[in-house]
Protein backbone atom coordinates (compact mmCIF):
# COMPACT_ATOMS: atom_id res chain seq x y z
CA UNK A 1 0.00 0.00 0.00
CA UNK A 2 1.44 3.48 -0.94
CA UNK A 3 0.27 4.69 2.66
CA UNK A 4 1.51 6.10 5.66
CA UNK A 5 1.04 5.24 9.43
CA UNK A 6 0.22 8.96 10.75
CA UNK A 7 0.37 12.60 9.18
CA UNK A 8 3.44 13.44 10.91
CA UNK A 9 5.21 11.76 8.32
CA UNK A 10 3.90 14.14 5.74
CA UNK A 11 5.71 16.85 8.04
CA UNK A 12 8.23 18.66 5.92
CA UNK A 13 9.80 17.50 2.59
CA UNK A 14 8.12 20.55 0.85
CA UNK A 15 8.47 21.28 -2.44
CA UNK A 16 10.67 23.96 -4.69
CA UNK A 17 9.35 25.70 -7.34
CA UNK A 18 10.58 28.65 -9.55
CA UNK A 19 9.66 32.14 -8.75
CA UNK A 20 8.71 34.17 -12.04
CA UNK A 21 7.47 37.10 -10.65
CA UNK A 22 8.34 40.36 -12.94
CA UNK A 23 11.17 41.33 -11.13
CA UNK A 24 13.18 38.21 -10.66
CA UNK A 25 16.02 39.27 -12.60
CA UNK A 26 19.49 37.68 -12.51
CA UNK A 27 19.73 34.47 -10.53
CA UNK A 28 16.96 32.09 -10.64
CA UNK A 29 15.00 32.04 -7.13
CA UNK A 30 13.31 29.21 -6.56
CA UNK A 31 11.03 29.23 -3.48
CA UNK A 32 10.49 26.30 -0.68
CA UNK A 33 6.81 25.93 -0.28
CA UNK A 34 6.47 25.03 3.39
CA UNK A 35 2.97 25.66 3.38
CA UNK A 36 2.32 22.15 1.78
CA UNK A 37 3.82 20.77 5.02
CA UNK A 38 0.54 18.35 6.69
CA UNK A 39 -0.10 21.36 9.22
CA UNK A 40 -0.12 24.28 6.49
CA UNK A 41 3.68 25.82 8.00
CA UNK A 42 7.18 25.67 8.53
CA UNK A 43 6.47 25.16 12.24
CA UNK A 44 5.16 21.81 11.82
CA UNK A 45 8.77 20.74 11.92
CA UNK A 46 9.86 22.50 14.99
CA UNK A 47 6.63 21.29 16.61
CA UNK A 48 7.18 17.63 15.40
CA UNK A 49 10.71 17.75 16.77
CA UNK A 50 10.29 19.79 20.04
CA UNK A 51 7.50 17.51 20.65
CA UNK A 52 9.64 14.32 20.33
CA UNK A 53 12.59 15.94 22.48
CA UNK A 54 10.48 16.47 25.43
CA UNK A 55 9.08 13.01 25.41
CA UNK A 56 12.81 11.89 25.48
CA UNK A 57 13.73 13.79 27.96
CA UNK A 58 10.65 12.77 30.37
CA UNK A 59 9.63 16.54 30.27
CA UNK A 60 5.87 15.79 28.30
CA UNK A 61 4.03 12.72 29.33
CA UNK A 62 1.63 10.71 28.62
CA UNK A 63 -1.82 12.88 29.29
CA UNK A 64 0.24 15.78 29.67
CA UNK A 65 -0.86 19.77 28.55
CA UNK A 66 1.60 20.88 25.77
CA UNK A 67 1.71 24.83 26.29
CA UNK A 68 3.25 27.51 24.13
CA UNK A 69 3.41 31.61 23.64
CA UNK A 70 3.22 32.30 19.61
CA UNK A 71 1.52 34.40 17.11
CA UNK A 72 0.00 31.21 15.79
CA UNK A 73 1.94 28.81 13.47
CA UNK A 74 4.19 27.35 16.18
CA UNK A 75 0.46 26.41 18.20
CA UNK A 76 -0.80 25.10 15.27
CA UNK A 77 1.98 23.05 14.49
CA UNK A 78 2.13 21.40 18.25
CA UNK A 79 -1.72 21.28 18.23
CA UNK A 80 -1.44 18.85 15.16
CA UNK A 81 1.28 16.88 16.45
CA UNK A 82 -0.32 16.58 20.02
CA UNK A 83 -3.35 15.97 18.55
CA UNK A 84 -1.81 13.19 16.76
CA UNK A 85 -0.50 11.55 19.63
CA UNK A 86 -2.88 12.29 22.22
CA UNK A 87 -1.82 15.26 24.21
CA UNK A 88 -3.80 18.44 25.30
CA UNK A 89 -2.91 21.93 24.14
CA UNK A 90 -3.25 25.36 25.66
CA UNK A 91 -1.53 28.39 23.16
CA UNK A 92 -1.56 31.91 24.05
CA UNK A 93 -1.76 34.24 21.14
CA UNK A 94 -1.89 37.91 20.76
CA UNK A 95 -5.03 39.90 19.91
CA UNK A 96 -3.28 40.42 16.17
CA UNK A 97 -3.19 37.28 15.59
CA UNK A 98 -5.75 36.69 12.48
CA UNK A 99 -9.00 35.32 13.04
CA UNK A 100 -8.24 32.65 10.80
CA UNK A 101 -5.31 31.25 13.24
CA UNK A 102 -7.37 31.10 15.97
CA UNK A 103 -10.25 28.82 14.50
CA UNK A 104 -7.27 26.91 13.06
CA UNK A 105 -6.25 26.47 16.77
CA UNK A 106 -9.27 25.85 17.72
CA UNK A 107 -10.07 23.20 15.21
CA UNK A 108 -7.28 21.11 16.19
CA UNK A 109 -8.83 20.70 19.96
CA UNK A 110 -6.40 23.46 21.61
CA UNK A 111 -7.61 25.28 24.15
CA UNK A 112 -6.59 29.00 23.02
CA UNK A 113 -5.64 32.09 25.30
CA UNK A 114 -5.82 35.71 24.03
CA UNK A 115 -4.06 38.45 25.43
CA UNK A 116 -2.89 42.35 24.26
CA UNK A 117 -0.50 42.07 22.14
CA UNK A 118 2.43 45.41 21.81
CA UNK A 119 3.19 44.58 25.78
CA UNK A 120 6.79 44.92 26.86
CA UNK A 121 8.64 41.75 27.58
CA UNK A 122 8.86 42.08 31.73
CA UNK A 123 4.41 42.69 31.79
CA UNK A 124 3.02 39.58 33.38
CA UNK A 125 0.84 39.48 30.41
CA UNK A 126 3.17 39.27 28.05
CA UNK A 127 1.93 36.43 26.06
CA UNK A 128 5.44 34.57 27.42
CA UNK A 129 5.13 35.07 30.93
CA UNK A 130 1.15 33.84 30.46
CA UNK A 131 2.13 30.38 28.64
CA UNK A 132 4.94 30.50 30.92
CA UNK A 133 2.36 30.81 33.98
CA UNK A 134 -0.33 28.38 32.59
CA UNK A 135 2.66 25.65 31.62
CA UNK A 136 3.51 25.90 35.65
CA UNK A 137 0.40 26.02 37.12
CA UNK A 138 -1.58 22.84 34.85
CA UNK A 139 -0.51 19.35 36.04
CA UNK A 140 1.77 17.70 33.37
CA UNK A 141 1.91 20.79 31.63
CA UNK A 142 5.32 21.48 29.40
CA UNK A 143 5.96 24.75 28.31
CA UNK A 144 7.42 24.29 24.12
CA UNK A 145 9.18 28.18 24.76
CA UNK A 146 9.89 27.89 21.15
CA UNK A 147 12.63 31.04 21.26
CA UNK A 148 14.67 29.17 23.84
CA UNK A 149 14.27 25.99 22.75
CA UNK A 150 17.52 24.24 20.90
CA UNK A 151 14.85 21.29 18.96
CA UNK A 152 13.84 24.97 17.14
CA UNK A 153 17.11 25.48 15.05
CA UNK A 154 17.46 21.95 15.21
CA UNK A 155 14.80 20.53 13.17
CA UNK A 156 16.01 23.31 10.71
CA UNK A 157 19.51 21.43 10.75
CA UNK A 158 17.97 18.04 10.19
CA UNK A 159 15.43 18.55 8.02
CA UNK A 160 15.25 21.81 5.93
CA UNK A 161 18.98 22.37 5.11
CA UNK A 162 19.22 19.04 3.67
CA UNK A 163 16.21 18.91 1.55
CA UNK A 164 17.42 22.28 -0.15
CA UNK A 165 21.15 20.82 -0.68
CA UNK A 166 19.36 17.99 -2.24
CA UNK A 167 16.63 19.31 -4.29
CA UNK A 168 19.38 22.49 -5.61
CA UNK A 169 21.85 19.38 -6.33
CA UNK A 170 24.04 21.20 -4.48
CA UNK A 171 24.09 24.05 -6.24
CA UNK A 172 21.86 26.79 -4.22
CA UNK A 173 24.64 30.38 -3.46
CA UNK A 174 21.80 32.14 -1.24
CA UNK A 175 19.02 31.67 1.26
CA UNK A 176 16.62 33.53 2.54
CA UNK A 177 14.47 33.69 5.29
CA UNK A 178 12.50 35.73 7.53
CA UNK A 179 13.69 35.90 11.11
CA UNK A 180 11.18 35.66 13.82
CA UNK A 181 12.64 33.33 16.34
CA UNK A 182 15.25 32.60 14.30
CA UNK A 183 15.00 28.49 14.36
CA UNK A 184 14.66 28.34 10.46
CA UNK A 185 16.76 30.89 9.01
CA UNK A 186 20.18 29.39 11.66
CA UNK A 187 19.05 25.84 11.46
CA UNK A 188 18.98 25.98 7.47
CA UNK A 189 21.65 27.76 7.42
CA UNK A 190 24.05 26.42 9.30
CA UNK A 191 23.36 23.43 7.21
CA UNK A 192 23.81 24.80 3.97
CA UNK A 193 26.60 26.63 5.10
CA UNK A 194 28.47 23.58 6.43
CA UNK A 195 27.46 21.47 3.39
CA UNK A 196 28.95 24.35 0.75
CA UNK A 197 32.13 24.50 2.64
CA UNK A 198 30.99 28.12 3.63
CA UNK A 199 29.98 29.21 0.34
CA UNK A 200 26.46 29.23 0.68
CA UNK A 201 25.61 33.11 1.89
CA UNK A 202 22.37 33.29 4.37
CA UNK A 203 20.57 36.80 4.37
CA UNK A 204 17.70 37.02 6.78
CA UNK A 205 14.24 39.57 5.25
CA UNK A 206 12.80 41.29 8.22
CA UNK A 207 10.28 44.74 8.79
CA UNK A 208 11.40 47.53 8.40
CA UNK A 209 10.77 48.74 11.58
CA UNK A 210 11.99 45.14 13.17
CA UNK A 211 14.85 45.93 15.59
CA UNK A 212 16.89 42.80 14.21
CA UNK A 213 17.32 44.85 10.85
CA UNK A 214 18.34 47.91 12.98
CA UNK A 215 14.81 49.50 13.39
CA UNK A 216 13.19 51.19 16.15
CA UNK A 217 11.02 47.92 17.32
CA UNK A 218 7.69 49.95 16.42
CA UNK A 219 5.16 47.62 16.02
CA UNK A 220 4.50 46.36 11.93
CA UNK A 221 1.68 44.70 10.28
CA UNK A 222 3.31 41.55 9.13
CA UNK A 223 3.08 38.55 11.18
CA UNK A 224 5.25 35.74 12.35
CA UNK A 225 8.21 37.89 11.39
CA UNK A 226 10.66 40.52 13.19
CA UNK A 227 11.20 41.44 16.28
CA UNK A 228 9.15 43.96 18.12
CA UNK A 229 9.98 46.22 20.86
CA UNK A 230 8.29 48.22 23.07
CA UNK A 231 9.54 51.44 23.97
CA UNK A 232 9.24 50.78 27.89
CA UNK A 233 11.45 47.29 27.62
CA UNK A 234 13.98 47.51 30.20
CA UNK A 235 16.35 45.06 28.47
CA UNK A 236 15.60 43.28 24.65
CA UNK A 237 16.82 39.31 24.87
CA UNK A 238 17.51 38.51 21.72
CA UNK A 239 15.98 34.40 21.63
CA UNK A 240 18.58 32.22 22.16
CA UNK A 241 16.81 30.14 19.25
CA UNK A 242 18.25 33.08 16.72
CA UNK A 243 22.33 32.30 16.28
CA UNK A 244 23.44 35.52 14.91
CA UNK A 245 26.50 34.00 13.78
CA UNK A 246 25.17 32.15 10.78
CA UNK A 247 23.16 35.32 9.02
CA UNK A 248 25.35 37.11 7.21
CA UNK A 249 23.01 39.73 6.23
CA UNK A 250 19.92 41.22 7.26
CA UNK A 251 17.49 42.80 4.61
CA UNK A 252 14.95 45.83 5.76
CA UNK A 253 11.57 45.72 3.82
CA UNK A 254 8.75 47.76 4.36
CA UNK A 255 5.09 46.19 4.99
CA UNK A 256 3.98 47.63 1.55
CA UNK A 257 6.35 46.37 -0.33
CA UNK A 258 5.53 42.85 1.52
CA UNK A 259 2.00 42.71 1.14
CA UNK A 260 1.78 43.70 -2.33
CA UNK A 261 3.79 41.33 -2.98
CA UNK A 262 1.83 38.05 -1.65
CA UNK A 263 -0.84 39.66 -3.40
CA UNK A 264 0.73 39.83 -6.54
CA UNK A 265 2.05 36.02 -5.97
CA UNK A 266 -1.36 34.69 -5.80
CA UNK A 267 -2.41 36.58 -8.82
CA UNK A 268 0.20 36.09 -10.95
CA UNK A 269 2.06 32.50 -10.19
CA UNK A 270 -1.34 31.09 -8.16
CA UNK A 271 1.13 30.98 -4.78
CA UNK A 272 -1.28 31.73 -1.61
CA UNK A 273 1.35 32.70 1.17
CA UNK A 274 1.41 34.85 4.07
CA UNK A 275 2.90 38.28 4.71
CA UNK A 276 5.84 37.43 5.87
CA UNK A 277 6.71 34.87 2.40
CA UNK A 278 5.92 38.96 1.05
CA UNK A 279 8.89 40.13 3.55
CA UNK A 280 10.96 37.09 2.06
CA UNK A 281 10.47 37.22 -1.80
CA UNK A 282 11.00 40.88 -1.55
CA UNK A 283 14.15 40.47 0.11
CA UNK A 284 14.93 37.57 -2.19
CA UNK A 285 14.31 39.34 -5.47
CA UNK A 286 16.62 42.34 -4.55
CA UNK A 287 19.10 39.57 -3.46
CA UNK A 288 18.87 37.86 -6.81
CA UNK A 289 18.52 41.51 -8.99
CA UNK A 290 22.19 41.80 -8.10
CA UNK A 291 23.32 38.06 -9.07
CA UNK A 292 24.48 36.52 -12.38
CA UNK A 293 23.11 33.73 -13.90
CA UNK A 294 25.10 31.09 -12.65
CA UNK A 295 24.08 31.45 -8.98
CA UNK A 296 20.71 29.97 -7.67
CA UNK A 297 18.65 31.98 -4.50
CA UNK A 298 16.31 29.62 -2.44
CA UNK A 299 13.50 31.70 -0.49
CA UNK A 300 11.43 29.89 2.18
CA UNK A 301 7.52 30.89 2.30
CA UNK A 302 6.74 30.42 5.86
CA UNK A 303 2.83 29.89 5.72
CA UNK A 304 -0.45 30.12 3.59
CA UNK A 305 -1.59 33.10 2.64
CA UNK A 306 -5.52 31.33 3.53
CA UNK A 307 -4.39 32.29 7.27
CA UNK A 308 -4.68 36.08 6.42
CA UNK A 309 -7.87 36.66 4.02
CA UNK A 310 -9.23 38.33 6.30
CA UNK A 311 -6.46 40.98 6.37
CA UNK A 312 -4.31 40.62 3.77
CA UNK A 313 -6.08 39.47 1.05
CA UNK A 314 -9.47 41.57 1.98
CA UNK A 315 -9.35 44.96 0.13
CA UNK A 316 -11.30 46.69 2.76
CA UNK A 317 -8.75 45.81 5.56
CA UNK A 318 -6.07 46.95 2.96
CA UNK A 319 -7.47 50.54 2.06
CA UNK A 320 -8.80 51.05 6.05
CA UNK A 321 -4.63 50.62 6.51
CA UNK A 322 -3.65 52.44 4.29
CA UNK A 323 -1.90 49.90 2.52
CA UNK A 324 -3.92 49.98 -1.32
CA UNK A 325 -3.96 53.52 -3.12
CA UNK A 326 -7.84 53.32 -4.45
CA UNK A 327 -9.11 54.89 -7.09
CA UNK A 328 -6.93 57.88 -8.41
CA UNK A 329 -10.23 59.06 -10.93
CA UNK A 330 -12.15 60.00 -7.79
CA UNK A 331 -11.67 61.71 -4.39
CA UNK A 332 -9.68 60.24 -1.58
CA UNK A 333 -9.05 60.56 1.66
CA UNK A 334 -5.34 61.05 1.57
CA UNK A 335 -5.78 64.06 -1.24
CA UNK A 336 -6.63 66.21 2.05
CA UNK A 337 -3.06 64.77 3.45
CA UNK A 338 -0.26 65.23 0.44
CA UNK A 339 2.92 62.97 0.45
CA UNK A 340 4.94 66.01 1.58
CA UNK A 341 2.91 66.51 4.44
CA UNK A 342 2.96 62.82 5.35
CA UNK A 343 6.52 63.25 6.76
CA UNK A 344 5.16 65.32 9.51
CA UNK A 345 4.32 64.12 12.55
CA UNK A 346 0.79 62.94 13.83
CA UNK A 347 -0.35 65.59 15.81
CA UNK A 348 -0.88 62.98 19.29
CA UNK A 349 -0.75 63.29 22.94
CA UNK A 350 1.88 60.74 24.55
CA UNK A 351 -0.25 58.55 27.02
CA UNK A 352 1.72 59.62 30.29
CA UNK A 353 0.75 63.41 29.47
CA UNK A 354 -1.01 64.98 32.66
CA UNK A 355 -4.49 66.40 31.92
CA UNK A 356 -3.03 69.59 32.39
CA UNK A 357 -1.06 69.24 29.61
CA UNK A 358 -3.50 67.81 27.38
CA UNK A 359 -5.73 70.85 28.06
CA UNK A 360 -2.53 73.18 26.72
CA UNK A 361 -2.71 71.20 23.41
CA UNK A 362 -6.40 71.23 23.19
CA UNK A 363 -6.88 74.64 23.58
CA UNK A 364 -4.02 75.43 21.06
CA UNK A 365 -5.50 73.51 18.87
CA UNK A 366 -9.27 75.59 19.47
CA UNK A 367 -7.23 78.56 18.84
CA UNK A 368 -6.00 77.75 15.46
CA UNK A 369 -9.52 76.54 14.49
CA UNK A 370 -9.10 73.12 14.69
CA UNK A 371 -11.39 70.84 16.59
CA UNK A 372 -9.98 70.17 19.79
CA UNK A 373 -9.62 66.77 20.42
CA UNK A 374 -6.35 64.72 20.03
CA UNK A 375 -5.28 60.86 19.40
CA UNK A 376 -3.43 59.38 22.35
CA UNK A 377 -0.51 57.25 22.02
CA UNK A 378 2.82 56.22 23.29
CA UNK A 379 5.96 58.25 23.76
CA UNK A 380 8.14 57.60 20.32
CA UNK A 381 10.74 55.65 20.54
CA UNK A 382 12.62 57.71 17.67
CA UNK A 383 12.15 61.79 17.65
CA UNK A 384 9.34 62.48 15.50
CA UNK A 385 8.31 59.01 14.02
CA UNK A 386 4.82 58.24 13.22
CA UNK A 387 2.84 55.97 15.46
CA UNK A 388 1.53 53.02 13.75
CA UNK A 389 -2.34 52.81 13.71
CA UNK A 390 -2.72 50.00 16.49
CA UNK A 391 -0.47 52.11 18.65
CA UNK A 392 -3.44 55.01 19.40
CA UNK A 393 -4.71 53.99 22.53
CA UNK A 394 -7.69 56.16 22.62
CA UNK A 395 -8.65 60.06 22.32
CA UNK A 396 -9.29 62.93 24.73
CA UNK A 397 -11.16 65.86 23.95
CA UNK A 398 -11.00 69.51 25.66
CA UNK A 399 -14.92 69.17 26.69
CA UNK A 400 -14.51 66.15 27.75
CA UNK A 401 -11.68 66.69 30.41
CA UNK A 402 -13.22 70.10 30.73
CA UNK A 403 -16.17 68.34 31.92
CA UNK A 404 -14.45 65.54 34.16
CA UNK A 405 -11.90 68.35 36.00
CA UNK A 406 -15.81 70.02 36.74
CA UNK A 407 -17.39 66.78 38.08
CA UNK A 408 -14.42 65.86 39.93
CA UNK A 409 -13.70 62.55 38.39
CA UNK A 410 -10.03 64.09 37.21
CA UNK A 411 -7.51 66.33 38.48
CA UNK A 412 -5.20 68.22 36.62
CA UNK A 413 -1.92 66.00 37.51
CA UNK A 414 -4.05 62.09 36.26
CA UNK A 415 -1.93 61.06 33.85
CA UNK A 416 -4.22 61.29 30.46
CA UNK A 417 -4.36 57.16 29.81
CA UNK A 418 -6.56 57.52 32.78
CA UNK A 419 -9.05 59.37 31.10
CA UNK A 420 -9.40 58.42 27.47
CA UNK A 421 -12.28 58.28 25.07
CA UNK A 422 -12.55 55.86 22.47
CA UNK A 423 -10.35 56.29 19.54
CA UNK A 424 -11.03 58.46 16.91
CA UNK A 425 -12.03 56.44 13.80
CA UNK A 426 -8.95 55.69 11.17
CA UNK A 427 -9.14 56.30 7.25
CA UNK A 428 -6.71 55.00 4.94
CA UNK A 429 -5.81 57.64 2.45
CA UNK A 430 -6.76 55.18 -0.82
CA UNK A 431 -10.17 55.58 0.54
CA UNK A 432 -13.11 57.20 -1.18
CA UNK A 433 -13.50 60.25 0.50
CA UNK A 434 -17.12 60.17 0.27
CA UNK A 435 -17.68 56.77 2.13
CA UNK A 436 -15.52 58.23 4.62
CA UNK A 437 -17.10 61.28 5.08
CA UNK A 438 -20.89 59.23 5.44
CA UNK A 439 -19.40 56.93 8.25
CA UNK A 440 -17.79 59.78 10.25
CA UNK A 441 -20.94 60.63 10.16
CA UNK A 442 -22.98 58.06 11.05
CA UNK A 443 -20.89 57.86 14.01
CA UNK A 444 -21.50 61.21 15.19
CA UNK A 445 -17.77 62.18 14.68
CA UNK A 446 -15.69 65.41 13.29
CA UNK A 447 -12.18 64.33 13.10
CA UNK A 448 -10.75 60.82 12.48
CA UNK A 449 -6.87 60.01 11.79
CA UNK A 450 -5.30 59.63 8.77
CA UNK A 451 -3.78 56.40 8.09
CA UNK A 452 -0.90 55.31 4.98
CA UNK A 453 0.97 52.54 5.37
CA UNK A 454 -0.38 51.51 8.65
CA UNK A 455 0.98 54.79 10.53
CA UNK A 456 -0.83 57.53 11.51
CA UNK A 457 0.12 60.65 8.80
CA UNK A 458 -2.67 63.19 10.00
CA UNK A 459 -5.92 64.63 11.01
CA UNK A 460 -8.70 65.19 8.84
CA UNK A 461 -12.06 66.71 9.87
CA UNK A 462 -15.91 66.81 7.91
CA UNK A 463 -15.17 69.56 6.58
CA UNK A 464 -11.61 69.01 4.36
CA UNK A 465 -13.98 65.75 4.03
CA UNK A 466 -16.61 67.81 2.65
CA UNK A 467 -14.24 70.01 0.45
CA UNK A 468 -12.95 67.06 -1.23
CA UNK A 469 -16.11 65.34 -2.38
CA UNK A 470 -18.04 69.31 -3.49
CA UNK A 471 -14.55 69.85 -5.30
CA UNK A 472 -14.71 66.58 -7.49
CA UNK A 473 -18.58 67.39 -7.58
CA UNK A 474 -18.46 70.78 -8.82
CA UNK A 475 -18.42 71.40 -12.88
CA UNK A 476 -14.76 71.97 -14.41
CA UNK A 477 -14.19 75.19 -15.63
CA UNK A 478 -12.93 74.48 -18.93
CA UNK A 479 -16.69 72.82 -19.41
Amino acid sequence: MDAHESLIELIGNTPLVRLRTPGAEGAAVYAKLEYLSAGGSVKDRIGLRMIEEAEKSGALRPGGTVVEATSGNTGAGLAMVAAAKGYRTVVVLPDKSSAEKIATLRAYGAEVVVRPGGLPAHDPEHILNVAARLAESTPGGWFAGQYGNPANPAAHYLTTGPEIWRQTEGRVTHLVSCVGTGGTISGTGRFLKEASGGAVRVIGADPASSVYSGGDGRPYFVEAAGRFRHPETVEDVWPDSYQQDVVDEILPIADRDALLTIRRLAREEGLLVGGSAGTAVSAALRVAAGLGPRELVVVILPDSGRQYLSKYFNDEWMLRQGFLDGDPGAPRVGDAVPAELRERPLPYLHHHRTVEQALDALRARQREGAEPVLPVGPAPVAPGRQPTSVELLGAVGLEQLTAALARGTAAAGDPIADHLAPPLPRFGTGEPAGAALAELAEQGGRTAVVVHDGHGVGLIGTAELRALVDQALSPSPLG
